[in-house]
């Protein structure tokens, strides 16, 4: 099966590359299925999993946001953050959780406060999934 080259990079370099049969992903405008070949484009992602599926398997890569950018052959992924399961701390992610629902739960003391709160809370929760937990 044909492949194509895949770097998820961040501000702090590389969290991810290989070559990969296909890529899953949750942009702004709802899911999109990347296969070789496919069209150039750029969109802008979600907090969310990316999926790579390559030789019958599938790998997670959480990212919080960013850009994903088909060229011919190669697929980039510029996210804010990115983490592979093996880097994340379960424990870690469901104390963010736990606090992003308090601060909710307790009324924010204005808007940006709320929002700060919902993107933390799907930053744990993404990164809870990535896990399997």
């Amino acid at each position: 099966m044909s492949t194509m080259k895949v770097s998820v990079v961040t501000p702090d370099g590389p969290v991810y590359e290989t070559d990969v049969e296909m890529i899953s992903v949750k942009a702004l405008s709802g899911e999109l299925g990347i296969l070789p070949g496919h069209i150039p484009m750029v969109a802008p992602l979600s907090i969310s999993a990316v999926r790579l599926k390559k030789d019958n398997e599938t790998h997670l890569v959480a990212v919080s946001g960013g850009f994903l950018e088909v060229r011919k052959g190669q697929v980039t992924i510029l996210a804010q953050s990115a983490e592979i399961p093996s880097e994340i701390d379960p424990e870690r992610a469901k104390a963010a959780k736990e606090r992003a629902e308090r601060r909710l739960k307790n009324g924010p003391k204005d808007n940006m406060d709320s929002k700060r709160a919902e993107l933390a809370l799907k930053r744990a929760i993404n990164r809870l999934n990535v896990t399997g937990m």
